[in-house]
């Protein structure tokens, strides 16, 4: 009697490279040999990437769109393909480390309202990416994962409720509940993601992990960080190809997070001035990326 695959692979490409390889070749690594289903939706790639997915015929299966999608439309049509319980979602620029689906599997089978759980996600250096954190608001833009406030005052509460990972790791414990876990890496139970219907395909990149999150939250699912659980991920290798178009899709979606959960009254002041915020911090951006 065949033993029905119990783990899926969701992995929405767009010119990942040689990424794409190493991301698939970890997660086969890590299912050793028990059998898994796998799909690679290709977002009209051309840089040849998407071929890398028939290196593994007997566990990948390649939808191949022909346009750009999105990462929300895309894993949910990797959501659409697959049947297992568990469901890995990881960006093309991941790769697992040895013992990564234990872990996080662990904790879902302990945890029965637990929906998603997020590795400890690293650079390719070895230093941590702030992977786990509290949900954004208006002040995230000035103190989230990236932003210069956090780098010169990393110590400050704001800067520390935004990026909750440090605090997690000092907990000691194998998980901890947080907001919301990125997207570059998560592992989640299908029933609470089918419970939602899946991720919202209004966000077109950036973002749509929040709101996934946020929702699952609602309906009295959590969300948990496994820090024992690693991943290496070498951000923006897709994104590389089309840089500037990230970086409107970035801020479109957060002012779309925003007006969904911060500010949902239409005639909110608060999504005016976010919107001002937004628009000056995307053109500043674009400028930058000019040069």
């Amino acid at each position: 009697m065949t033993v029905p695959p119990q783990f899926a692979a969701i992995l929405v490409n767009y010119n990942a490279g040689h990424e794409l390889e190493r991301a698939l070749r970890s997660i086969a690594d890590e299912m050793g040999g028990q059998p898994w289903q796998g799909v690679v939706i290709d977002n009209a790639s051309v840089d040849g990437s998407a071929v890398k997915a028939n290196q593994f015929v007997s566990d990948v299966r390649l939808i191949r769109n022909e346009a750009n999608v999105g990462f929300a439309r895309g894993v949910n049509q990797g959501l659409a393909a697959t049947t297992a319980p568990y469901v890995l979602i990881m960006n093309p620029d991941c790769r697992l480390m040895a013992g990564a689906i234990a872990a996080l599997r662990g904790v879902l089978e302990t945890q029965p309202q637990c929906a998603i759980t997020g590795p400890r996600i690293l650079n390719p250096d070895g230093s941590v990416q702030g992977s786990a954190r509290g949900d954004p608001d208006m002040l995230t833009g000035l103190f989230g994962r990236t932003t210069l406030l956090r780098r010169v005052a990393p110590f400050l509460a704001i800067g520390r409720r935004n990026i909750v990972v440090e605090e997690a790791l000092r907990s000691g414990q194998p998980s901890v509940e947080v907001d919301w876990v990125s997207g570059a890496c998560m592992l989640a139970r299908r029933e609470a993601i089918d419970a939602v219907q899946g991720f919202d395909e209004r966000f077109f990149l950036y973002w749509e992990d929040a709101d996934l999150c946020r929702r699952l939250r609602t309906q009295g699912y959590h969300v948990r960080y496994v820090p024992g659980a690693s991943a290496i991920h070498r951000v923006g290798q897709s994104s590389r190809t089309a840089k500037r178009s990230a970086i409107r899709a970035f801020h479109r979606s957060a002012y779309l997070y925003y007006a969904t959960h911060v500010a949902p009254a239409p005639m909110s002041p608060k999504r005016a001035l976010a919107r001002a915020i937004l628009g000056t911090r995307c053109w500043l951006q674009l400028m930058s990326a000019w040069r």
